[in-house]
């Protein structure tokens, strides 16, 4: 989880920064604004994650303690699916 929220952090670094450039440049507008929309969503996602509970721990932290999360081996394990191996 802390790569994820890492790389998420590092994504929208990206995207402020091309979001400017773009905004510089001019004649691209309108993909700067996606751009600056999709950064703050991230943002929104970031914060959601690390912003504590009323029982003050995190969701992210509840991810780390109880083990919970998708493995590669428990998307091939729903109705109908042939494993592959």
């Amino acid at each position: 989880m802390d790569i994820a929220l890492s790389l998420l952090v590092l994504t929208v670094v990206a995207l402020l920064l091309g979001a400017i450039a773009l905004f510089r440049r001019g004649g691209y507008t309108r993909q700067a604004v996606l751009m600056l929309i999709l950064a703050a969503i991230m943002v929104a996602n970031v914060v959601i994650w690390t912003l504590p509970t009323p029982q003050g721990t995190t969701l992210s932290g509840e991810v780390k303690e109880t083990g919970a999360g998708v493995s590669s081996d428990a998307c091939l394990h729903f109705k109908g699916a042939a494993r592959i191996t």
